[in-house]
């Protein structure tokens, strides 16, 4: 499997490294000044891979999924901070015939960690338990709330009519851990993934890059689990 990397910072470098571990080729890897150079340029960069994984910022989520869907390389795209052009996003990957795959987080825990939320938050609702979210990153994260704990917010109001408190942390060196908690005047039950080191996520893009090569359409991370 031929792979373009879109996004060399320490996620797109782990990615590589790990990709590299599997037996993948890494194709090209187009750093931020690549992505901000002429459509042109990338499209032709990205022409003749199998697969790309992007993992580089938000703002640059549309333009990238643009020239990939142009190239006819299925994407996989890693990035968050890009809730406001996921309609754009979606709309353009099915006008062009294309295959994205996105998630706000690649380990497979927390994929399956949502489908325990879920099913959790009926559950409590039932019975008048407050819901409640914490978050805590490594310091170099730009956004807050991060994706996963939007996702799980989303996942949790689904069950509530209250809006959902949710608080992020950003300090140090922290891979990841996303708490959701049920309360009530008589006891509290948590649930928590605790990330213990990012080669996790870069494991679930790769196995995303294997899943959604030979498709076509839009998927979710946590869809690739019921095929």
């Amino acid at each position: 499997m031929k792979m373009a990397l879109i996004g060399h910072g320490s996620m797109g470098q782990l990615v590589a490294h790990e990709a590299t571990k599997a037996g993948a080729e890494i194709g090209t890897i187009l750093t931020s000044r690549d992505v901000s150079a002429n459509p042109a340029f990338l499209i032709e960069k990205l022409r003749g891979h199998d697969v790309a994984i992007d993992f580089s910022i938000g703002e640059r989520v549309l333009p990238n999924v643009e020239a990939c869907m142009r190239a006819g390389v299925p994407l996989v795209e890693g990035t968050t901070g890009w809730k406001k052009d996921e309609t754009s996003v979606k709309s353009l990957v099915l006008e062009l015939d294309g295959a994205l795959v996105y998630g706000a987080n690649f380990s497979v825990g927390v994929n399956l960690l949502y489908r325990v939320v879920d099913y959790a938050s009926k559950l409590f609702a039932s019975v008048n338990y407050a819901p409640f979210i914490e978050e805590e990153h490594h310091a170099r994260k730009r956004d807050a709330p991060s994706g996963t704990a939007i996702v799980l917010r989303d996942i949790i109001s689904a069950h509530f009519d209250a809006e959902i408190p949710t608080a992020s942390t950003r300090a140090g060196h922290i891979p990841g851990t996303h708490r959701v908690g049920f309360d009530s005047l008589g006891d509290q039950v948590l649930l928590t993934h605790t990330a213990r080191s990012r080669a996790g996520f870069a494991s679930g893009a790769l196995l995303a890059a294997k899943w959604i090569v030979g498709r076509k359409g839009v998927f979710e991370f946590s869809q690739i689990f019921d095929f």
